[in-house]
């Protein structure tokens, strides 16, 4: 499949005289998508049911004529001031019951039934408008789910939405108070109505509430998305796309993508080093205008699997960011290998955000591809580079790699329920168990709990999946590759309690989790032969054999042939350790790679990707500062 390039594009901000002279530089640049209209309601509809096409229709051909594909968007994330005035009791509340104002974006409640209807009928009308455009060749759904903490809305409309969704799942209110443990603390319910919103509680509140809540404000996000999808559906046969962000947990984002063709996020490395990452400050120093090494290969890897194989990047940085605590400009060639490194992980298209620098609003400091002036900024000349080398590169479509992780997004907000620890989170100890695999010069991909490709798969990695499904347990008891399973797997029934047999209640394993501790930052247990845990260590017993003990003597993985349990949150040396054994025993070869050097192989090429500042050399080649090599396999 050709690999391509795109931009983001805002003609509304644009006086219509530089529409054809910009749709002529990008096709120059060797660019060949642009995305359109996503915050553009305010202009489309100005006035309720009073619409001007006329503008965009122009834009529309202004690009297409130029031989541009175009992405239009529905502009559902910007309701505009009309809609507000109609609808006030369609903001968001947060957690502390206050409205998310208007005056910026994301500013509607998942739950508002009324405003996902305006939603439908926004979406219907430029589906009747352009469902049969020809230069449009796919749709983008809102912009950005959950961005800005939005996913969760303790609205009047929440908690009429979540009551009757309760009342669905549960039946009664016996069966609630049940699952739910309410006689503790005297929280049974008589009444349906009764049941309030977790929030605003003296202390916490009870976590299968907490748990239930976060169900259903996923399934509100599903929802609300699907509205669209169905919509367009009747009017366009091209694909629909979301657009999703960089450790945006707070949806299941599997379920959203169940009525999408494609996934896409939003790839910003320099912005997300300082406030998406937990690392130290010598690390954010040596990756300040790189971004992290492995960030943004594990959203590529993850949007993978979500798209089921199909995603691109529909927005990637080209320069400072006007959103993070600090916003660096990136090292020269960034611009360059940030894109490379998404194709050779399977990208349809990369997009850069955006094509020029806005010189108002919020994001004026956010640079693009030209300056305001409409002069070339820095990565112009970059991305003019990369289209070249795409026209001369063959396919670079990835091919299943050796070994898999299990994702689960339900399984992030269990343990932001519960977390038992301030250091414990789903997304940290998943991606640092990715970073260890990668710097050992892996390529990794990412499964469902239930994914039938499991088998297939030489290592499965299963970190602190809540609940382990009937369907994952039968596999294990049958996988033949090697499995590291923990820790806290299968250590809460799906109603958060603790279950019967204790966890982790794996097949063929006589290992028991007696008790957990949560460890501060100051605290470690080592391990035997070295590394050490932190954050999280777990009292083992049991019959299974012991294949790693602490140094106070107590076993820290427990293991029956190829599967292993292990008890603690290893540090980095202690994952490189488990993970390399675990390869070992299955040939897979491993490589302890430079610092800030990581390979990614396809099904033809083996890619690798220089984050340092200065040239490294890797098998005898020399790769340069922010550069990067590929050879064929």
């Amino acid at each position: 499949m050709k690999r391509e390039l795109g931009v983001c594009y805002y003609p509304e901000h644009w006086g219509e005289a530089v529409w054809e002279e910009d749709a002529a530089r990008m096709k120059s640049l060797g660019l060949s998508w642009v995305r359109i209209g996503e915050f553009a309601w305010s202009r489309i509809e100005p006035k309720p049911g009073a619409f001007n096409f006329e503008w965009l229709d122009r834009a529309i051909d202004v690009l297409g004529a130029a031989g541009l594909k175009v992405v239009m968007s529905t502009p559902t994330a910007t309701p505009p001031r009309w809609m507000v005035q109609k609808y006030p009791d369609m903001l968001a509340l947060d957690e502390a019951g206050q409205p998310r104002r208007f005056g910026s974006r994301r500013h509607y409640c998942f739950s508002h039934l009324p405003y996902r209807d305006e939603c439908r009928r926004i979406a219907r009308a430029l589906g009747e408008r352009y469902g049969n455009n020809p230069h449009i060749q796919a749709w983008q759904l809102d912009n950005e789910y959950g961005c800005h903490d939005t996913t969760l809305s303790y609205s009047p409309h929440a908690e009429a939405g979540f009551r009757a969704w309760l009342k669905e799942k549960y039946g009664t209110l016996g069966a609630l108070n049940a699952a739910w443990g309410n006689v503790f603390w005297s929280m049974e319910y008589a009444t349906f109505k009764g049941i309030g919103l977790p929030n605003q509680t003296v202390t916490e509140p009870n976590p299968a509430h907490m748990m239930a809540f976060r169900r259903y404000s996923s399934d509100q996000v599903a929802a609300f998305n699907r509205a669209q999808a169905d919509v367009l559906k009747s009017y366009t046969s091209v694909p629909l796309i979301h657009n999703y962000m960089g450790r945006i947990t707070e949806f299941d984002h599997f379920d959203v993508a169940a009525d999408l063709d494609i996934a896409s996020w939003d790839s910003y490395p320099l912005g997300f080093l300082w406030d998406r990452i937990d690392t130290t400050e010598v690390h954010r120093k040596r990756f300040l205008r790189q971004g992290d090494p492995d960030f943004q290969a594990f959203h590529h890897d993850l949007y993978r699997a979500v798209g089921d194989g199909r995603w691109w990047v529909m927005e990637q940085q080209p320069g400072p960011v006007n959103w993070a605590p600090y916003n660096p400009a990136p090292l020269t060639g960034m611009a360059r290998l940030w894109a490379w490194e998404a194709y050779a992980h399977g990208a349809e298209t990369v997009c850069y955000f955006r094509w020029r620098q806005a010189p108002f609003a919020q994001e004026q400091m956010h640079s693009g591809l030209l300056r305001p002036d409409g002069k070339p900024a820095p990565a112009f000349a970059e991305v003019e580079h990369l289209s070249e080398e795409l026209a001369l590169l063959p396919d670079v479509a990835p091919h299943q790699a050796d070994v898999a992780i299990v994702f689960d997004y339900p399984s992030c907000w269990a343990w932001e329920v519960q977390p038992q620890g301030a250091d414990f989170h789903y997304f940290r100890l998943v991606y640092e168990q990715y970073r260890a695999a990668r710097s050992l010069g892996l390529s990794i991909d990412f499964v469902q709990s239930w994914s039938p490709q499991i088998p297939t798969y030489k290592l499965l990695l299963v970190p602190g999946l809540m609940t382990m499904p009937a369907i994952l347990r039968d596999m294990l008891a049958q996988f033949e590759g090697t499995s590291l399973i923990g820790p806290r797997t299968n250590s809460k029934t799906t109603e958060f309690s603790i279950p019967t047999p204790l966890p982790p209640d794996l097949p063929g394993l006589d290992c028991t989790v007696e008790f957990v501790e949560s460890l501060p930052p100051n605290v470690k247990y080592q391990l035997e032969g070295g590394g050490a845990f932190r954050h999280w260590a777990e009292r083992l017993t049991g019959e299974a054999e012991v294949a790693l003990t602490r140094h106070d003597g107590a076993p820290a993985v427990m293991s029956s042939g190829n599967m292993h349990y292990v008890g603690g949150w290893p540090d980095r040396e202690g994952w490189e350790r488990l993970i390399a054994s675990a390869c070992e025993a299955q040939g897979i070869a491993t490589v302890r790679l430079p610092e800030g050097v990581r390979i990614r192989e396809t099904g033809r090429h083996r890619f690798a990707f220089n984050y340092n500042s200065t040239a490294v050399t890797l098998d005898g080649v020399r790769i340069p500062a922010a550069g990067v090599h590929w050879e064929d396999l």
